[in-house]
This record gives C-alpha cells, structure tokens and sequence, in this order.
C-alpha cells in the first residue's frame, strides 16, 4: 500500500482541477495581453479567475496579484513594503516560527539597513502578543505573522495582531499558505493588508499564488518589466495554472466544513492510537486549535530521519518538518522556538493528513509505526538508557 501523508509539503492535482486547466495549454493559449481573438480569450480566462477568487476573499479583483509561489508572494509583499515604506522608518516585526521565506528575507533585509524584532512562541508555536506589544516603535512599518505553522499547525491570533497594527499603521503582512481552502478568510474584514497563499497546498498545480494587496497600500517593484499585474509582477500570465488555482480554491471552500471535520477525525484518531500504542510520545500543539490534518510527533529516544526512511520503505510519506528545509541536519527552528529540547525535536516526525486519506490508509500507517518504532529503540543507546533507569 502507498499511503500519503505528506499534505503540508504539497498536494495531488484534482482531476477536476486539471481538466479546467486543459484548454488553455493547446486550445486557448494566447498571451493574455494580445488583443487578437487568441489573447482575448486567454484574457477572458485570467479575468474570471481573478474576479472568483477575489468573490472568495471578499475582496476586488484589482487587489488579486498571481504569482508563481507563496515564497513569491511572501517576498513580493516584505520586499515591497520594505521599499515603499521605508522613508517611514526601517524596523520590521515577525515571530520566531516563519517559513524560511519570511524569515530568510527578514535576515536578507537586516543587510540593506532594517532593523528586525523577532516575536517569541510558546510552548504551543502561538506567538506572544505581549512581546509583540513590547517590541512596537515609532517607526515599525511592517508585522509579517503566518496564519497557521506549516509544522505543527497551531494558528496565530491574527485578529489580534491586526487590531494592534492598525492603531499604529502599520503594514500587516498575513503568510496563509497552510490554512487558504480550510478556513474562511476575508482580509478586510480581519484586518490584513497583504496575504499570501499558493495553490499547490490545496490541490491546484505547483507554480501558482496569489498575494492579495489591499487597495491602497503600496508595493516596491521586485522584479522590473512588462505592465502585467498592475506592474507590480511582470511577466506572462500562466493561464492554465491560474485558472488551476482558481478552480481549486473554489473546490476546497465549497467543502471546507465538512472536510475540516472529517480530517480532523481522522488526524484524533491517528493521535489517540499512537498515544495507546507507542510509550514516550509526545503530540506538539496538541492543546490548542490547529490546522485539521496536521499531526507533529515526538517519538522520544530516537531520530526522526531513521522513522521517516523506514516508513517510505512501507510506501508512507511523511516529512521531518517543512519540505523547503528538510535537508538541513540541524533541528527545526519552529520546533526549537516552541521550547522543544534539540535532541526530541529531531525525533519529531510530521504527518500531515489531506482529502484523498482514509482510514484504511491510518490503520496501515499505525501498524508499520508501532513495528517501526519498537525496532528502532531496540537498538537505540538513547532508548536502552532510558529503560534501564
């Protein structure tokens, strides 16, 4: 049995999804600006996506930019805000447990002179308001804060955080590419300036995002050309993954309740048996409201790399933290800031559950993680000095 529990790094394109999308690589595919029949009607297609996605964030069309990825959604937005604001000052905030697009980027913008406040988690990945609230100052022009921890999936007080942003005016960045298509998010209405999603978490192709602006706030260039996308992201529209992302999203909201509740099932069943079966094992962020399909678990006394190898060879995919960093050695950085000794958080393994999972597959996956699990510790120094104590 194949079984895939890899969600959070990336999801299978819905056949649905790709039959929209096939048009427009052989049919229609005119280069949306021409202004023959073939560029209208790609045109055609890009408008109509736009507009439904904006109709989905209750917002307008004109605050849609696509994108190629939510790592270019998230540089576009810090970047610009960066380069539009910073006559206003040169300090920006973020939280400790970024995606190494935000935090790479904070650390790339500390060389051109801008002073970063890194906000403290706590012991469940949440940020600490009151340590945002400390590190506020007069010429802050930017808080970049992610919606929900694409490791442990913990969501963020993002109303909060946006109420505090604009009694001082400043720019709020929100990163929701873990949580779009699983929660309802409505921009204005909760505050957020930007917001950043990718269409590859919720079953549309790799190689489309959006950054939501909105209307109002300005963006720095980043990438300098044509007059696509308000000249705020030049270069040709990709109508076939635009529409992808469009349709997809329109999928996962019209579903979202009921498959919020059914992953969510799904994911405290698989908790609860391991947490029967397998001693000294610990679930991150069990205690607080998390994304429904994400699962991190510390297995004690052993190393997550050495579980996750001998789970693939079973045919299970899972990951040892963010896809975008998993082959570094050293330990997870949001894990590290939640609190979590080094030595565990390299035996924390994420499992990250998706539509297309049954409880067929978690049943499987459990039986091959007991087995897994008690034959690696059998020959671990780690476990066998523990039991002898």
């Amino acid at each position: 049995m194949k079984v895939y529990l890899d969600n959070n790094a990336t999801t299978k394109v819905d056949e649905k999804v790709l039959q929209a999308m096939l048009p427009y690589f052989s049919e229609y595919y005119g280069n949306p600006f021409s202004l023959h029949l073939f560029g209208t009607e790609s045109g055609k297609a890009v408008a109509e996506s736009r507009k439904k996605i904006a109709d989905i964030l209750k917002a307008s069309p004109s605050e849609i930019i696509f994108t190629a990825s939510g790592s270019e959604s998230d540089n576009l937005a810090v970047r610009g805000i960066a380069r539009a604001y910073k006559h206003r000052g040169k300090h920006i905030i973020t939280s400790s447990i970024e995606h190494p697009a935000i935090k790479d980027t904070f650390i790339d913008l500390m060389e051109d002179g801008f002073e970063v406040s890194i906000i403290p988690v706590d012991e469940n990945g949440v940020l600490r308001l009151d340590e945002l609230k400390k590190a506020l100052r007069e010429d802050t022009i930017l808080i970049s804060v992610m919606h929900a921890n694409n490791e442990v999936g913990s969501f963020q007080p993002i109303e909060e955080i946006a109420k505090i942003a604009k009694e001082r005016k400043i720019i709020f960045h929100v990163d929701a590419v873990q949580s779009m298509g699983k929660v309802e998010i409505y921009p204005e209405k909760m505050g957020i300036d930007l917001l950043s999603f990718s269409g590859h978490k919720f079953h549309a192709p790799k190689g489309v995002a959006v950054l939501y602006k909105r209307d109002g706030v300005r963006l720095g260039k980043v990438i300098t050309g044509g007059n696509q996308e308000g000249k705020r992201r030049p270069g040709t529209s990709n109508t076939p993954y635009i529409v992808g992302i469009a349709t997809a999203l329109e999928m996962a909201v019209a579903n979202m309740k009921e498959e919020w509740k059914r992953e969510e099932e799904l994911r405290n069943y698989f908790e609860d048996e391991v947490l029967k079966r397998i001693p000294e094992v610990v679930i991150n962020a069990k205690s607080v409201r998390r994304l429904p399909g994400t699962s991190s678990i510390t297995f004690k006394y052993l190393e997550g790399e050495s579980i996750l190898l001998n789970l693939s060879l079973k045919g299970i995919a899972v990951s040892s933290g963010s896809a975008c960093s998993s082959d570094s050695l050293q330990p997870s950085h949001v894990l590290l800031a939640m609190g979590i000794p080094a030595e565990c958080a390299h035996g924390t393994i994420r499992f990250s559950l998706g539509k297309y999972n049954t409880k067929e597959e978690i049943d499987y996956t459990l039986n091959c993680l007991v087995e897994i699990i008690e034959k690696l510790r059998s020959i671990s120094p780690l476990w066998n000095a523990y039991q002898a104590k």
